[in-house]
Order: structure tokens, then sequence, then C-alpha cells
């Protein structure tokens, strides 16, 4: 195991360690929001998305450095894992939209970066409004997001740990 750890290069396991942070971010974000802690979920969930930016950045310098690495074990293994990995890469191709238009509108629901209001309005508050589609797009952001970062620590473990390939 200390041989894999050392022979492949050191950005994979920076990247697998991002992703675990990020995904325990989401899940601490997740039971803060629960608990009503709204300001310390906004600073938790601004924290993930950093670790998804730094995890993004570092992701693709590798990619840049080491080209791909294919998965090498035969069999249904390797089925699982390109399974797996597709549908991570299609899904990870989401999570920056999905992430950015969730934090605006979370933002907006807090009363930040917004015009004045229009007075006499018999409508629901803007705050109201963007509060109710911060919630309905995270429903859909918070599983996306949290399936990427974890299935990334699987993906990085079946490739680099559980069936590493064999040199040459």
């Amino acid at each position: 195991m200390f041989a894999v750890l050392f022979a492949s290069h050191a950005l994979v396991h920076v990247n697998a360690t991002l992703n675990a942070i990020s995904a325990i971010l989401l899940v601490v974000g997740l039971v803060l929001i629960k608990k009503r802690r709204e300001q310390d979920h906004k600073t938790v969930m601004l924290l993930a998305f950093g670790v998804s930016i730094a995890f993004l950045a570092c992701y693709l310098w590798y990619h840049f450095q080491v080209g791909s690495v294919r998965f090498t074990h035969p069999g249904p293994i390797r089925v699982i894992y390109l399974l797996i990995l597709a549908s991570h890469v299609i899904l990870a191709m989401t999570v920056p939209f999905l992430a950015v238009a969730t934090i605006y509108l979370g933002f907006r629901a807090t009363g930040c970066c917004q015009a004045g209001s229009k007075e006499g309005a018999s409508e629901a508050p803007p705050e109201a409004r963007f509060r109710a589609k911060h919630r309905r797009l995270a429903r859909w952001t918070f599983p996306i997001w949290l399936y990427v970062s974890v299935t990334g620590v699987v993906v990085y473990l079946m490739l680099y740990h559980l069936w590493p390939a064999v040199p040459l």
C-alpha cells in the first residue's frame, strides 16, 4: 500500500482529500441548516465551495501534467468502476453551475446584492421568493454535489489503492 501511495503523483492524494473534505462540509452544512443555524450553514457551504474550487484547480493541473490514467483491472470490477466513473463525470459537470446558482439564490435570500424593493407591493418580499428558490434548487444541488464528492473518493480508492495498475 505504501508503494502505491508514493508511486503515484502526489496530487491524486490531494484531490481525494479535497473531495473527502468537501463531502464532510456538505453534510455539516446540511446538519446546520436543519438546526436553523443559517449563518453557520452559509459559512460551511462557502467553505465547501472553496474546497471544491481548490479540487478543480488541482484536478485540472494533475491531468494537464499526467494525462489520463487507465483502470486496468479486468472483469466485472472494471464495469463497476466505469459506471461509477461515468456517473461521476457527467454529474461533476453540473456541480459548478448548480452550486453557483444555489449560492447566488442563498445570498439573495439573505437580502444581499439587491436593489431597493418596491414599496406597497402586495407580493411576498424578494427575500422570501429567493429563499424558496434557493431551497428548491438546493434539493437538487446537495445530493448531486455530495454524490460527486463521495464518488471522487471511491474512484481514487479503486484506481490507486484497491486495484492499482501494475507497472510494466
